[in-house]
Formats: structure tokens, C-alpha cells, sequence
């Protein structure tokens, strides 16, 4: 009975070293994907999206100016 117990405990270790190196292939295929992923994003030209909000904040703020010039301008030649 003894043998047959221990034929169990190595099949039982040899199983979980299995998935022991199915988790670690897991891990290491997700890194490698995150890294690939990063380098193409940071060869793209992508802006974040604080770079397209302080952009658009300066076109509106630009318009503003360029609606109150204009204003003036009529003003002025209306005088």
C-alpha cells in the first residue's frame, strides 16, 4: 500500500510542477506581449489626454480672442 501512496504523491508533485511552468509561461507570454505593446504605442504619435485637453483649451481660448478682435474691428470701422 506504501508504493502505491508514493506512485500518487509523484504523480500529485509532478502535476502541480506542471502548472507551476504553465503559470510561469503565462507570465512571461503576458510580459512579453505588454512590452511588445508598449514599444508600438511609443513609436506612434499619440498624444495623452492632457496634451489634447490643454490643446483644445488653447483653440477656444484663441477663438474667444479672435471673436473679441473681430468685434472691435467692426466697432471701430462702424465709428
Amino acid at each position: 500500500m506504501q508504493t502505491r501512496n508514493k506512485v500518487f504523491e509523484d504523480i500529485s508533485q509532478l502535476m502541480t510542477n506542471a502548472m507551476g511552468v504553465a503559470q510561469g509561461a503565462k507570465d512571461e507570454a503576458e510580459n512579453a506581449m505588454k512590452g511588445m505593446m508598449d514599444r508600438w504605442l511609443a513609436d506612434r504619435d499619440f498624444v495623452t489626454r492632457e496634451e489634447f485637453d490643454a490643446v483644445r483649451a488653447m483653440a477656444q481660448k484663441a477663438r474667444e480672442e479672435n471673436e473679441a478682435l473681430k468685434a472691435r474691428i467692426e466697432a471701430l470701422e462702424g465709428k
